[in-house]
Order: structure tokens, then C-alpha cells, then sequence
């Protein structure tokens, strides 16, 4: 479905990231993993000697600009940009989240799309490429105890729409996807966080209709499916992947 494709991945080293980093690989796209790792060797040898890990710093504009470039060097062109990277902490209210809290989760989760869209939007025009943003059902639905966290995932679900309605013109897609639980570090960062454990991980488990969480597998083939041409006319679709999650009242057992 992605022939060939060039597709510039920020947090592609681990989790829901590199899930997609493999998915688009088997699906025959040329996979540029931007991640702040200072190692990607291994990330990158396990999908292949055509694709490259470039360490990148989301929340710096420099270190965007020099990795879209070298992406772009490398391989002549872009066609996607997976704005994945972003960070969760602090588990917290709004009135409890400091200054440099709240900074930090704006500078990686919404900033970022700022500086990837300004750096690689020229070479996305020339290729009539698209862009794709991974969201959250939480910046849909809400979460208790997480209010910075839900406010940057509710704004990048908001840039999804204006940025479908601005680029469009260039024949550009800008899509979002939003999982809900999914079994990565960073959600079992988040689980250990929390005052009851046991009763947390039971609960994610029985949080979506269609069964117990998933790993990010299943998001990434719906990004495969968002990212290629079989969605040539789908723009501004913020997408839950969520097994049911957002349905309904339900009984919790």
C-alpha cells in the first residue's frame, strides 16, 4: 500500500511509534525514525538498510529543520509526515501542573506539529503528500486527573482540522488518529503512577468493548491505511481506534 514511500516518523524508537515504523516498512515504505534517542542503529537494522534513524529533538526547531532536511537529502523527497512523538506526565489536575509542566507538554505535543509542518510542508506540496497526527481519545472524550495532557491532544485534534482546511489547495491530507489504551512503556509509565495498580491495569483492561488492551499494532494499521491512497479522499478525520472505548454507559465489573 506504500510503495516507495517517504515517510518522516518523529518517535518512531518505541511504542506505538515504532509499531508504525513496521508497518510501514512491510507495506513497502522507506521509513525515516526522528527520535531523540541518541542510538537508532538497532531500530533501524531491524527494518532494513534502505530506511535511517535521525536522533531529533521534537521540541527543538533546529533539530526538525536539520532532520526533515537530511530526510529530504537522503531521499529526494518527503510524502508523509507522522507527527507520533509526544509525552503524557504529569498524572494531575490543572491547578497542581507547574509552569514547566505545562510547557513541556505544549512544546512536545502541539509546538512540534508547528515546526514539522514549517519545515517540511514546501516538499510535502511538491510530492501531494499528507500529513498524520496521533492523537488521543482523551482530547475527544476527556480524562480526570491529566488536564494538561487532554488539553494537548484536544488542540492537535483542533490543527487537524484547520490544517486540512489550509492545505488542501496543495491536494495535502491532514488526518489525526486517537487511540485509547494501548500497551506501550509509556502507558505503563503512567499505570505505576497511580495510587491502586492492580485496579488500573484491570481497569484499561475493561475499558474497550472489544477486548482487552491492544497493542499499538492495531493503530498502526489503521495509520497505514490513513498515510496511503486508499484514503485519497479522506481529510480532517479524527479517527478513534479505540475498541468502543467512547460508547455508551457500561457496567464496570
Amino acid at each position: 500500500m506504500l510503495a516507495d514511500k517517504i515517510i518522516f516518523l518523529t518517535g518512531g524508537a518505541a511504542g506505538i511509534g515504532w509499531e508504525c515504523a513496521k508497518a510501514y516498512a512491510r507495506n513497502g515504505a522507506i521509513v525515516c525514525i526522528a527520535d531523540i534517542h541518541a542510538d537508532l542503529s538497532a531500530r533501524v537494522a531491524e527494518l532494513g538498510e534502505k530506511h535511517i534513524g535521525i536522533h531529533c529533538n521534537i521540541g527543538n526547531e533546529g533539530s526538525v529543520k536539520s532532520a526533515i532536511e537530511r530526510a529530504v537529502q537522503t531521499f529526494g523527497r518527503l510524502d508523509v509526515l507522522h507527527n507520533n512523538a509526544g509525552i503524557a506526565q504529569p498524572s494531575k489536575p490543572l491547578h497542581e501542573t507547574s509552569d514547566h509542566e505545562w510547557d513541556l507538554l505544549m512544546q512536545i505535543n502541539v509546538k512540534s506539529i508547528l515546526y514539522t509542518t514549517r519545515h517540511g510542508l514546501e516538499y510535502l506540496k511538491q510530492s501531494s503528500g499528507n500529513i498524520l497526527h496521533t492523537s488521543s481519545m482523551v482530547g475527544i472524550i476527556g480524562q480526570d486527573n491529566h488536564a494538561a495532557y487532554v488539553a494537548t491532544k484536544g488542540a492537535v485534534n483542533a490543527l487537524t482540522k484547520a490544517m486540512a482546511l489550509d492545505y488542501a489547495p496543495f491536494g495535502i491530507r491532514v488526518n489525526a488518529i486517537c487511540p485509547a489504551a494501548i500497551k506501550t512503556a509509556a502507558l505503563e509509565t503512567w499505570s505505576n503512577e497511580q495510587p491502586n495498580q492492580a485496579a488500573i491495569r484491570q481497569y484499561l483492561d475493561n475499558l474497550q468493548p472489544l477486548g482487552k488492551m491492544p497493542a499499538g499494532d492495531v493503530i498502526a494499521d489503521a495509520a497505514v491505511f490513513l498515510v496511503s491512497t486508499a484514503a485519497r479522499f479522506v481529510t480532517g478525520c479524527i479517527l478513534p481506534v479505540s475498541g468502543g472505548a467512547e460508547l455508551g454507559y457500561r457496567t464496570m465489573l
